[in-house]
């Protein structure tokens, strides 16, 4: 489905850029029950994200400073929107450092997919988002290693840590 809309911000600190989903659209995807879609912005590639309720009536999307910049977009920019299924079984794509230790690591596989599927794209971005696969691995190697110590739970604020112990080996 695609739309033309504009970029917005919230006056909140919890959200911020964002832009909001036609109710025709939004209910597509909803009927189909699952509110993970792959967006493409501007003809960009598509990327995972999902419709999230506004408490105001409409669903919107959050576009990160990342995209923001890449796409030179400020609040009021018109911006074309193509959106679709999301069908992966993530929601994100899964590093292939983090599947492979998976499938090495029972424990840790156990762990990690009994997590909710929130908690599990968490981790899944936090792996993936590096550009180079040892620094892949090494955030895979954390993730799993800070599940297996924490009994499959994750403390975020330990995890940060975790992650720059590691960097400094």
């Amino acid at each position: 489905m695609q739309f033309t809309t504009t970029l917005s911000k919230f006056d909140s600190p919890l959200w911020g850029f964002h832009i909001k989903v036609p109710e025709q659209v939004s209910e597509h995807f909803l009927s189909l029950d699952n509110k993970r879609v792959r967006c493409s912005l501007n003809g960009t590639a598509p990327f995972p994200c999902a419709l999230m309720p506004s408490g105001e009536g409409y669903y919107f999307i959050n576009i990160n400073k990342e995209l923001r910049e890449t796409l030179r977009l400020q609040p009021g920019s018109p911006i074309s929107v193509s959106l679709e299924k999301d069908d992966s079984k993530y929601g994100l794509p899964m590093p292939e450092e983090m599947e492979e230790l998976l499938l090495q690591d029972p424990i840790g596989d156990q762990l990690f997919h009994a997590l909710s599927p929130g908690k599990q794209r968490s981790l899944l971005y936090i792996v993936g988002k590096p550009k180079r696969p040892e620094t892949r691995l090494k955030k895979a190697l954390v993730v799993v290693g800070h599940l297996k110590a924490n009994q499959g739970k994750i403390d975020y604020k330990r995890l940060n840590e975790d992650m720059k112990a590691a960097n400094h080996i």
